[in-house]
């Protein structure tokens, strides 16, 4: 079982963000804030996938309106990602953000920090402090070499947080993202030493939702493993929801996460299968689909690890050649011919859910 790195717990609305409270699934919705209705929609299609808090891009005054309204409209609690402005920070604090995100790479001024730490603080917002490794880069000046970039985050992370802490404000909590998959690693690594605020893990963009997955899984998976982490945010260029799904995965994964639904395990094949695995799996599957609850059900072609794995499912399908063997809680409970495996699994399933 992983052990969690003990962390402050910040309120961010009704989520509770750090140990010992549940890693929180987050997004972002993806069209012009100011199209007040299509965000509403992202918003909602986000909260009913399973994200716990949305963010929102408020880079104008316009935005700044629009998000006023959206916050009026939805129930999931809602973070302002504010990036140069000091202003807009401030304005969608008092449109009711619940917490907002702040890019020490590109707020720098310590008077407009210390403005937004005390609309924070009257308003009750929590604040993420989020660098960035491309925010970093002053591309008009000598680029940093890549091996001092994870020094460079945490050099300026440490700067922001001295600040607030002078300042006294501690609703925060902390990011350092890179597109790189190791540096990401180490530099939050760094930060979990350092400091005991919640932490927010992600890569700042990972690519297609086929290309992301890998290297978010990686990268967050590694620390999630190590006991580093609250909140998760995968990156995914294009629909946000594939976002949340797969933050499911990687928590589910590392027994982080307990669905409501069921989890179909299913052998690789190899040699000794008998069956089309695949094929029967994917059978399996189609009849789990409007099933709402959290079992464990297995599809297995051979002796090899077909009899241990049934006895940690709910119920399996333990296959041979021309017909299968259906097990429930680890015990044998039917023969049956290949082509009747589909129906004596669904009436087995229908008694597991009563």
């Amino acid at each position: 079982m992983i052990k969690r790195r003990k962390t402050r717990v910040v309120k961010v609305d009704s989520v509770r963000i750090g140990s010992p409270w549940p890693i929180v699934i987050q997004s972002m919705t993806k069209v012009a804030t100011s199209d007040v209705a299509r965000c509403l929609r992202q918003v909602r299609r986000l909260a009913s996938a399973g994200c716990s808090v949305v963010r929102i891009a408020v880079p104008t005054k316009a935005d700044s309106v629009a998000f006023a309204k959206i916050v009026e409209k939805v129930s999931v609690p809602l973070i302002a990602d504010i990036h140069f402005s000091a202003a807009r920070a401030i304005e969608a604090i008092e449109a009711g953000a619940a917490k907002i995100r702040l890019n020490p790479g590109n707020i720098k001024n310590r008077a407009d920090i210390l403005r937004i730490i005390e609309s924070a603080k009257a308003h009750g917002a929590a604040v993420r402090i989020g660098v960035n490794e491309a925010s970093i880069r002053d591309l008009k000046k000598a680029d940093v070499p890549a091996g001092k970039r994870v020094g460079l985050m945490l050099k300026e992370m440490t700067k922001y947080v001295r600040l607030f802490e002078k300042a006294g404000f501690s609703d925060i909590v902390l990011s350092a993202k890179s597109a790189d998959v190791a540096r990401t690693i180490e530099v939050n690594r760094q930060i979990a030493e350092k400091f005991s605020y919640p932490i927010h893990l992600g890569l700042t963009h990972a690519g297609l939702a086929e290309d992301a997955k890998t290297a978010s899984a990686v990268a967050i998976g590694t620390l999630l493993a190590e006991g580093i982490g609250d909140t998760i945010r995968v990156s995914v260029a294009g629909d946000s929801v594939q976002e949340v799904l797969i933050a499911k995965e990687i928590l589910k994964s590392l027994g982080l996460y307990k669905p409501n639904k069921p989890e179909l395990i299913v052998c690789p094949t190899c040699g000794r299968c008998q069956i089309d695995v695949v094929k029967l799996a994917r059978q399996v599957k189609r009849v789990l689909k409007d099933v709402n609850r959290p079992i464990r059900v297995a599809v297995m072609g051979c002796v090899v690890n077909g009899p241990g794995e049934a006895a940690d499912a709910d119920l399996a399908i333990c296959a041979a050649k021309g017909r299968g063997f259906i097990y429930r809680h680890g015990r044998k409970i039917k023969t049956v011919s290949a082509n009747k495996l589909i129906a004596a699994l669904s009436i087995e399933l229908k008694g597991l859910r009563h």
